[in-house]
């Protein structure tokens, strides 16, 4: 790119920072359930956890997205300054999104049903192994950090559970159904190291009527 190019693209980068790529403004999601009604998971650390951690994303997220402007204007800016708050706007938009999909699948008696249950009895033979598969992923990460992952993957036409180490670490094609949350934020004000305990208590508190509407969703698409 010339220095013309180069000034030119600045112009452009600085007259329209409301575009949708650049823009900011995200709002937390509000909890769809009493934080005080679940079974197992105290009302103090879920409101920690949807207070201090996803909220925290969000208010980033709107920060990293206004100064991605003013950095793309700036032609004098060393890529690598740019490369950082790619890093860190692709960090904040995975945790908000599986937080969200995270307090979303929770306010529920925890017995699954619906063609969710149907499906992942037929991809991974029973419900059963899906649970003990699921609950092994879990636990791999009980170390305090990742999530675990109940994927639907759009190119396979697979579920899936997937390992995710941080934010950024997703399935190629896989849209999350479900997830677990295993960062110590997560669960420590409750049980300490013991990670099995709040796993046990996550899956008591699932509400798989939500997670059947959001499988439907997100089969009905088609790439």
């Amino acid at each position: 790119m010339t220095i013309i190019d180069s000034a030119a693209a600045a112009a452009q980068a600085s007259s329209t920072p409301s575009a949708p790529a650049f823009s900011g403004g995200y709002q937390p999601k509000p909890l769809k359930f009493d934080p005080a009604k679940l079974e197992g998971l105290s009302e103090r650390l879920i409101r920690s956890h949807w207070e201090n951690n996803y909220q925290g994303s969000v208010k980033t997220l709107n920060a990293v997205r206004s100064r991605l402007t003013a950095a793309l204007a700036d032609t004098e800016a060393p890529p690598v300054i740019y490369g950082g708050l790619k890093r860190e706007e692709l960090h904040r938009t995975g945790s908000v999104v599986l937080h969200e999909i995270y307090f979303d699948g929770l306010g529920g008696n925890g017995q699954a049903a619906g063609s969710v249950r149907d499906a992942i009895t037929a991809a991974f033979g029973s419900y059963a192994t899906w649970e003990a598969e699921f609950r092994r992923t879990a636990m791999s990460l009980a170390g305090g950090s990742g999530w675990a992952i109940l994927n639907y993957n759009l190119h396979t036409r697979s579920l899936n559970n997937n390992w995710a180490w941080d934010h950024m670490h997703g399935a190629a094609a896989g849209v999350p159904v479900l997830v677990l949350d295993m960062y110590e934020h997560s669960f420590h004000m409750d049980y300490g190291t013991q990670a099995a305990k709040y796993v046990d208590a996550w899956f008591r508190n699932l509400d798989w009527e939500t997670i059947d509407q959001r499988y439907r969703a997100i089969t009905a698409t088609r790439v």
